[in-house]
Parts: C-alpha cells; structure tokens; sequence
C-alpha cells in the first residue's frame, strides 16, 4: 500500500466510508483508518442491530396476537441468542459489502486506531506495531460514544449502554429501566415491551422524543404504555445503588416527589458524546463546543483537516447526515458543489407504527414568523393500518396558509420512514398544497394518508367528516375503504 494519499479518512461509519468512495471517484488516492469495525456504530452498534431486533420483536408480539386475524400460533416463544445471531448475520453481511466496495473503489483500509501527530500526517496503531501516512487532506469521521451521565452508582453492573447491549452475549433481563425517552430510549422500549419484558422509561422533560411534535411523544407513550411498559417523564434519576441481586434507582418527580424502582438492568440512553480521544497531538488543538467546528466547507481549526458526521458541532447524530456531509464535503475538496440541501433532515424512528419528521413543526413555523395552518388525517381509520391491525397514528402537514408552500410534516403510522422521502422532496421544491394535491397515491397504502391530510387542508377530504359533524369535532374520521 501507498504511504502517500491524497486524502485520509479516519473512521469507516456512514460519513467515513461514503467520504472515502467518494474521494475516489473524484480521482483522489484515498486511504481509510478505521479501529471498531467498517460501518461504525450505525451498523455494527446502532442502527442496524437495533432494527433487526425490532423487526424480530415485532414479529414476535404480532404471533402472540395472530388468532385475531384467523392465524392459530401454538407455543409462540423466543430465543434472544438466535435472535442476536440473526442481527449478527446481518450485520456481517452488510459490513462485508462495505469492504468489497471500498476495494472495488481503489481504497486502501488501514486497520487501527488513527490519530493526528502533526499537520499532513496520520498514525496508524495496531496490535501489529505502528505506521504513518501522509495525506495532503485529513477527514475526521470519528462519530460517537454513549453519553456517561454523573449519577451515583452509574458504574454499578448492571448498568449499560446501548452499545453493550447491542453487542456480545445477549443479556437475560427480566425487569429493564431505560433512563432517557429520546430516539435510542423509546427504540428499545419498544423492543423488550414487545417480547413481554417489564419496561420502565425515565425521561426527565415532560414528554418523550421532547425534540418532535408534542403529540408524537403523547402518543408513544400511550403506545408503550398499552404494551406494558411504564412511562415517568419530568423525572430525574438521583442515585442508583445494590439491592442484593438488583438495583435500587431512585428519582425525583415533578409529580409524586422521590421514589424507587427496582430493576435488574439500567440502560443509559440520554445521548452519544463526539469520540476525539487521542485524535490530535499535545500542542495541536481542534475547535470545539460538544464537538468539533467547522466552517461551511467542513474545515476546522487545523489547515488541511476537516470533519463531518457525529463528531462535529450540532450536527444531528443520524447516519444518513454523515452521508449526506461526507458527499458535501469531498465534492468541495474537489472544486464542486454536491447540490444536497444540507438544512433539510428527515428524522426517523423505527417503533411501530413508525414515526418520521422533516422540516417546522406548527410551533417553530409559528416562531419564525410564519401564518400557519396544520391539516391532518388519523390513520388508525385508514384501511392499510386496520388491515395490518397498526394502532393510533396520524399524518399531519404544517403549511404557510398564506402561500400555501408545505413547511413540515410529521408522521406516525406505517411505513412513515419512507413516506417521509416524498415530503422531504416537497419542501424542498417549496411545493404548495394546490400542487401537492394534484398527485394520486395508490390505494390501498399509507401514502393515501398523505392525500387526505392535503386535501384537508382546503377541506374537502373524503374520509373525514365536515367540521360540523359533532363525530368530527371528536376526531372520528371516517374510515378509508
């Protein structure tokens, strides 16, 4: 292999990897640095684990419930080894291809930790010794770690990331408590409520996914709820201490004061922190504010070195902005422009029904200024979601009522992580209601619901009754044949 590259990538996550190709189909020599595995947390510790498990889980509650729909499933059980070998699978397979592109790509993969000794260089640490490459452009996509939050007793065993749960042999838990209700808290959740483990979740704002629609995190709680689960938001964990063979959290309400909760296992789930440790050298220091600064061409402090993905500043920790930042960032290396719209993230979570978000919801719209009007349709009357037996849900789109331009959208029901796509399309081609109520979506699917909640917006859709209707006013749409 080349000592000299044009471009070096340390860390072979989303960003890492897609920055890698890249490079190479721009021409450059490029070398990759990675030390946890190609694919890097999203699919070796994150995403992809998570889902497969999900989708196992799910698979597993809808056995349990099959004699409503006709089906007689005798001895329903499960076996979590099996269904870790699945995810491990899976995940092998994907990494595999991840490998087999990087080298049909010409790029050289270095296995080991990667670190910055001084400008225009990068060490590479294995247990195999240690070797340096020169680059005339480093890219940091080093991502992120699990954050450890400042509890006493947090060091317990007992207490987890996601990361050890994602990983290894998995663990016989009997009673799980999950101490935050953001994306990764309410994901597994909704996991072990489904494979009929007791759930507690923690959430200290006063809702969860306190970072979407108020009425999304309102409904997922009363989703896991109806599955078992117990849900405490506006609660902070004080302590956690040995109870014999268990641990003893105890916590403060805002509503019932202190209390304790028992469990056998802690999840710590409150967010990832960007992973710099032992990148750069004593007297070269990066930028940084919970991550590291770039400017508007991912630059940092340090000429020659740039970043993207998890670990840098503000930017929402989700693979496929990774992605979308490293094809930003080599474009411009190279002297171009990539054409992608980098302040438009949709936001998916993998429960069930799914739940997905782009642009304003009504209250930031209204923050900003804007006239707005929300139109919604419920999908738990729509004809794809009975038939599926999917429980609440909804489609509701945030609109410039002056202009009509759609602003935002917020969806929970099926298959809203990839309904999500077309939404995302229609703000960013500033579509108007008029226009988006021009397009057919097939019958029977979910996307109709899109179709109602636009032409609700004028109303005058089918399926749900006049304003006047007293059934209206109390939110029963008419079902969708």
């Amino acid at each position: 292999m080349a000592s000299k590259y044009d471009l070096i990538v340390i860390g072979g996550g989303p960003g890492g990897y897609v920055s890698a190709i890249r490079g190479a189909q721009e021409g450059f020599k490029v070398a990759l640095v990675d030390a946890r595995g190609l694919g890097g947390t999203c699919l070796n510790r994150g995403c992809i684990p998570t889902k497969s498990i999900l989708h196992m889980a799910n698979l597993y509650r809808a056995m349990l419930n099959a004699d409503e729909m006709g089906i007689i499933a005798n001895d329903v059980g499960y076996d979590m080894a099996k269904i870790h070998a699945q995810k491990d699978e899976v995940v092998g397979k994907l990494r595999d291809g991840v490998a087999g592109l990087l080298k049909a790509n010409g790029v050289d993969v270095f296995v080991g930790k990667g670190s910055i000794p001084a400008p225009g260089k990068v060490k590479v640490t294995s247990n195999e010794g240690e070797q340096v490459l020169e680059g005339a452009r480093i890219l940091l996509a080093v991502g992120a770690v699990p954050m450890i939050p400042p509890i006493p007793g947090i060091d317990l065993p007992g207490v987890i990331t996601s990361d050890a749960l994602l990983e290894g042999t998995p663990r016989e838990i009997k009673h799980l408590l999950i101490i935050g209700g953001g994306v990764i808290g309410v994901e597994v959740a909704s996991i072990y409520a489904s494979l009929g483990v007791r759930v507690t979740v923690i959430e200290a704002a006063d809702r969860l996914l306190p970072l979407l629609d108020v009425e999304i995190g309102r409904s997922i709680a009363m989703l896991l709820e109806k599955r078992g689960a117990t849900v405490h938001t506006g609660t902070v964990v004080k302590e956690i201490t040995q109870a014999g063979d268990l641990l003893a959290v105890e916590g403060y309400s805002q509503k019932t004061g202190d209390g304790i909760i028992e469990v056998d296992t802690v999840l710590l789930a409150i967010g990832r922190l960007p992973y710099l440790e032992g990148i750069m050298r004593e007297g070269m220091e990066l930028k940084t504010n919970r991550g590291i600064l770039v400017d508007e061409q991912f630059r940092t402090n340090i000429p020659g070195v740039y970043a993207i993905g998890d670990c840098v500043s503000g930017t929402p920790q989700l693979a496929h902005v990774a992605h979308a930042q490293a094809v930003s960032a080599v474009c411009m290396m190279a002297g171009k422009q990539s054409g992608i719209d980098l302040s438009l993230i949709p936001s998916c979570i993998y429960t069930e029904p799914e739940i997905a978000s782009v642009g304003l919801s009504a209250d930031a719209a209204k923050k900003k200024g804007y006239s707005v009007k929300t139109s919604k349709y419920v999908m738990s009357s729509h004809s794809k979601s009975m038939l599926e037996g999917l429980d609440r849900g909804f489609v509701k789109l945030v609109f410039d009522e002056q202009t009509e331009m759609l602003l935002g959208a917020q969806l929970m029901c099926g298959r809203a992580t990839d309904l999500i796509g077309e939404l995302t399309a229609a703000i960013v081609t500033g579509a108007t209601a008029s226009q988006l109520a021009h397009l057919i979506h097939p019958h029977p699917s979910f996307s109709e619901g899109i179709g109602e909640a636009v032409e609700n917006f004028f109303g005058r859709a089918i399926h749900i009754a006049p304003q006047k209707s007293a059934r209206s006013r109390r939110g029963e749409d008419m079902p969708r044949h």
